[in-house]
Formats: C-alpha cells, sequence, structure tokens
C-alpha cells in the first residue's frame, strides 16, 4: 500500500499532534506501507492557509501524488479545502483526515469560532473516512457533518518512554515529606491555561509547593512574558522553575520527580499529557473541556474542574498538600490506570487495519 501523508510544517515540530503523527507513520513504516510525507507551508491562520489552497505548487504535488491513499493532519486543513475537491475526483483515492481537536471547539469569541466551524466543516466534508484522537473528537467531527462516515477512534498511547516507576518507587516518592512536586507540561500558551494555575496557588502557602514548567516558551512571547511578570511579583522565582522545550527521557526525568501533574487546559482533543504523567504514577489534574474526561476519574486518579476554575483547583491542591496517604492512593491508581489504556502500537494497528479497509 502506498499512502500520501500531508502535514503543516514537518513531522519534527514539537507538539503531541505532532508526535502522533510521528510514531503512525514511523509504524506504518515498519507494517509495510509506502509512505511519502508531503510537508505543506505553515501559513497564517485563519487568511494565510486559505490562500494556501490556490499555491500553484501545492496544485501540481496534488495531481501527482502516486499513492492508494491519502492521510491528512486536520490542522492543515485550511489549505487543503479546494485542494481536496481535485483529489476528490479520484474514486480510487479515498482522503482520510486525522482528527486531534477541531479549532471550532476550543474557546474562542463567538464571530472566531463560527469562521472556524464554517471552515472546518467545509474541509470535513471533503473526506471520505476519520482517523480520531478519542471519542470527543468524534463527537465534535460528527457535530459538524453528522454521522455515517467511517471512522476509528486511535488514542495516543502514553509508552514512549524506556522505564516509568515500579509501585515501590511510586509509593517511595509520595511518602517524601516536603512541598507537593506539581509538574505543569505543555507549551505555555494561553490555552493551556498556566495562568489558571498560578492563580490558584496565590491563594496557598507558599511553602506547601513547588512547580516545574516543562514545555515550549517561544510560541506566545507576550503570555510567556506576563506569566514571568506574575511570577517575580509574587516573589516566586526559587519557587517556579522553567525547562523551556524537552524531548523524550528528559521528559520522563522529570515526571517520574514530581508528584502531580497539573494542566487546567481550556480543551485538549484528549491530552497525551495526563497519560504520560499516569505512566510515573501521576494523578493528572485536567478540565472537563475535551477528551480528558475519558481518561480521568474524577477523585481516583486525578480531577477534572471547569475551564478556568481556580478556586476549585486551589482546593484540589491543598487537599493533596495536607493528606500524603489520598497522594498515594491516587498515585497508584493514575498508574493502574494508564496500564489499562491502549499502546502507541495497539492504537496504531487499529489504525492500519481501518486503512486498508478505507483502501478496499
Amino acid at each position: 500500500m502506498r499512502l500520501a501523508f500531508m502535514v503543516y510544517g514537518h513531522l519534527g515540530l514539537i507538539s503531541g499532534g505532532f508526535l502522533y503523527d510521528r510514531i503512525l507513520v514511523d509504524y506504518l513504516g515498519r507494517r509495510g506501507v509506502k509512505v511519502e510525507v508531503v510537508t505543506l507551508p505553515w501559513r497564517q491562520f485563519p487568511g494565510g492557509g486559505l490562500l494556501g489552497n490556490f499555491a500553484p505548487d501545492l496544485l501540481r504535488r496534488l495531481k501527482g501524488l502516486k499513492a492508494d491513499l491519502v492521510v491528512q493532519d486536520e490542522l492543515a486543513h485550511p489549505s487543503l479545502i479546494l485542494g481536496n475537491r481535485l483529489l476528490g475526483r479520484q474514486p480510487s483515492l479515498p482522503i482520510v483526515s486525522l482528527v486531534h481537536n477541531l479549532r471550532s471547539s476550543e474557546a474562542h469569541p463567538p464571530v472566531r469560532k463560527w469562521l472556524y466551524r464554517q471552515m472546518e466543516r467545509l474541509y470535513l466534508t471533503g473526506v471520505r473516512g476519520f482517523i480520531y484522537s478519542s471519542e470527543a473528537t468524534r463527537q465534535s467531527v460528527e457535530a459538524l457533518v453528522g454521522r455515517g462516515r467511517p471512522g476509528v477512534v486511535a488514542y495516543p498511547g502514553g509508552n514512549r518512554f524506556t522505564r516509568s516507576l515500579t509501585r515501590e518507587e511510586i509509593l517511595a516518592r509520595c511518602r517524601k515529606s516536603g512541598p507537593l512536586r506539581l509538574i505543569f507540561l505543555g507549551s505555555v500558551i494561553p490555552r493551556k491555561g498556566l495562568h489558571i494555575l498560578l492563580e490558584a496557588l496565590e491563594s496557598l502557602p507558599p511553602e506547601g509547593w513547588c512547580l516545574t514548567v516543562v514545555g515550549q516558551l517561544d510560541w506566545n512571547p507576550a503570555y510567556v512574558a506576563a506569566i514571568r511578570k506574575r511570577i517575580c511579583q509574587q516573589g516566586w522565582a526559587l519557587k517556579v522553575k522553567f525547562t523551556g522545550l524537552l524531548i523524550g527521557e528528559e521528559v520522563g526525568y522529570h515526571l517520574a520527580r514530581s508528584d502531580l501533574l497539573v494542566v487546567p487546559s481550556f480543551y485538549e482533543g484528549f491530552g497525551m499529557a495526563y497519560l504520560e504523567g499516569m505512566a510515573f504514577g501521576l494523578p493528572a489534574v485536567a478540565t472537563s473541556a475535551g477528551g480528558a474526561r475519558e481518561l480521568i476519574t474524577p477523585g481516583k486518579d486525578g480531577f477534572l474542574l471547569t475551564p478556568g476554575d481556580a478556586r476549585t483547583l486551589a482546593r484540589h491542591l491543598e487537599t493533596l498538600m495536607r493528606d500524603r496517604r489520598l497522594l498515594c492512593q491516587m498515585s497508584l491508581a493514575a498508574r493502574e490506570r494508564y496500564e489499562r489504556h491502549p499502546t502507541w502500537e495497539e492504537s496504531c494497528e487499529a489504525i492500519f487495519r481501518f486503512l486498508k479497509e478505507m483502501r478496499g
């Protein structure tokens, strides 16, 4: 089987979605699929992306595809609306969209949200099948284009690290005295909600916690500057550590030395970071917006918040600061939840079988 995989930028970019793409492309290659990665210029959203539809180079590349099947990362949808109409004229060349999460599902001003919905609906109606990162993502797509098209839900795996922690190591860690060691894992952008975490921490005794922020710092410089200013105003320079972008086992190093993963994102299609934290026995604090509710059982292996609810977040943090026995119980439950979750290999195999069916 020959497959064209279309994506903005390149597969080396750092985010949960690009990690998913890289792992899938690698797995398909190992299963004998000949994968051609077709990279598209990453244009400013939405106007620049729409102009990408008229790029002569893109149209030539689409006409010249030597493939039995096309898989597209939905992130690139603004530049593919018209091109998919061209590809759709070839009945023997099915187009499958890999949907991590829809932009229209995120929190935006009403007019912008309406625009995103229209653009994504136009794109999604031009494809024949879907790969979803979660049930929440499937429901979001079906709310735009209806049911009936073939698809597969293939959750991200959490097993990309060579080593996690044993039960005994998890218990030893969470029984240690000292501040509650929090970790925020994600790009420092407004949607991830680091400012909500800081707001919650402002109401807690500073000796009761410390925070490590692991994630890219150059996607929204103005937001990062505001975060750093807030930290300085609170006198937290020694309590909040920014590692910047880390990859691979460096991320695992910090997860293994933390007690609780907190990413109060305003929306996540799934939230790969929560699962990766659970691999190290970290209870996860997320919001109920998106796919995290498919992973986290509130009060058992983590907590779910209403987006923006710093007061409830502070209450949960204070509970775990005071109750190490509960922290141990939740840490073990988080590890058990991770062990029940599909691995990358299992999810990629489900996608491989689905693509074979779509090829016919």
